[in-house]
C-alpha cells in the first residue's frame, strides 16, 4: 500500500460567516503550498457550530459545497470538511468528501452533542461510511462521535480515521486522551482536526489537531494556533504492523444498528 499524505488545516472561523471563511480557508492554503491527497478541515467549516441552521445551512448543491469541489479539482486533492446542510426536508451537521475529479461523498453525524442542544437542531446519521482514496479505506466522524468507541471501531475495516471537530478548550483533555486511544484500538492511523479561536457563543477552542500512529504516540500536533501542517503515512508500515501484531483478528463481533 502507498505513502498517503495528509494535509491538516486548523483554523480560527468567523462566526456565521461563509465568504470570510471560504476566503480565509483558501488563502492558508495557498500559503502551504502542494496539498498532498488529503486536505482536512474542521467542523462546520463555514460558520462554526452554529444551532441555527434557517438561515445558515446551505443545500447540497450551495456556495460552499460548489466552492470545495472547486478547490479540490484546482488543488488535485480531495478535500474534507463538515458544514451545517439542508437536505430531505431537515438539517445534517454532513461531513462533505469532494475529489480531484468531481466526485462528493458525505457523512451524516451519528451522535449530536445535546448539551448545545444539536440534537433539537440537526437530524442524526444512520449511517458509517468507510470512503477510498486509492487504496486507502478512511473512516470520517465528526467531533462527538469521538466519545463513542462502539460507533469508532472497526477490525481492519479502515486505514485512517478522520475526526473533524469544534471541541472546546474546557475538554481539551478529553480530546487528547480519545485520539491516540482509538488509534490503538483499531489498529490505524487516526487524524483529528479542531479550530481554534472563540466563536459567537463565547466558547473558545484550543486546536491540538494532530495525527496518530497505531501504536498511539503522535505523527503531529499542531498546537494552539492557526496553521497549516502535513504528515506522510506510509502504507507498508501499517500492513506490516496489523500482519505481526494481529490484534484485529480477535475483535468482538457486532453489529451497529
Amino acid at each position: 500500500m502507498r505513502d498517503l499524505t495528509v494535509t491538516l488545516v486548523q483554523a480560527d472561523l468567523a462566526w456565521q460567516d461563509p465568504p470570510a471563511n471560504r476566503r480565509r480557508l483558501g488563502a492558508l492554503l495557498d500559503a502551504a503550498g502542494p496539498p498532498g491527497d488529503l486536505v482536512v478541515l474542521p467542523e462546520m467549516f463555514a460558520t462554526g457550530f452554529t444551532m441555527r441552521p434557517p438561515g445558515h445551512a446551505e443545500p447540497m448543491d450551495g456556495p460552499t459545497v460548489a466552492w470545495l469541489r472547486a478547490e479540490a479539482a484546482a488543488r488535485g486533492t480531495t478535500l474534507c470538511g463538515s458544514l451545517a446542510i439542508a437536505a430531505d426536508g431537515g438539517y445534517y451537521n454532513r461531513l462533505l468528501w469532494a475529489t480531484p475529479d468531481g466526485q462528493l461523498g458525505w457523512y451524516d453525524k451519528r451522535h449530536l452533542f445535546r448539551m448545545a442542544g444539536e440534537h433539537r437542531h440537526y437530524t442524526a446519521g444512520r449511517s458509517r461510511v468507510v470512503l477510498r482514496l486509492g487504496e486507502w479505506r478512511v473512516c470520517p466522524l465528526i467531533c462527538y462521535d469521538l466519545r463513542f468507541p462502539v460507533w469508532s471501531r472497526g477490525a481492519n475495516e479502515f486505514d485512517l480515521l478522520l475526526y473533524v471537530a469544534n471541541w472546546p478548550v474546557g475538554r481539551r483533555p478529553a480530546w487528547r486522551a480519545l485520539l491516540p486511544a482509538r488509534a490503538v484500538e483499531n489498529q490505524c492511523y487516526v487524524a483529528g482536526v479542531n479550530r481554534v479561536g472563540t466563536d459567537g457563543h463565547g466558547v473558545s477552542y484550543a486546536g491540538d489537531s494532530g495525527i496518530h500512529h497505531p501504536l498511539g504516540h503522535s505523527l503531529l500536533d499542531l498546537g494552539d494556533r492557526e496553521g497549516v501542517a502535513q504528515v506522510v503515512l506510509p502504507g507498508d508500515e501499517l500492513a506490516a504492523y496489523r500482519e505481526q501484531f494481529p490484534a484485529w483478528q480477535d475483535a468482538d463481533p457486532f453489529t451497529l444498528r
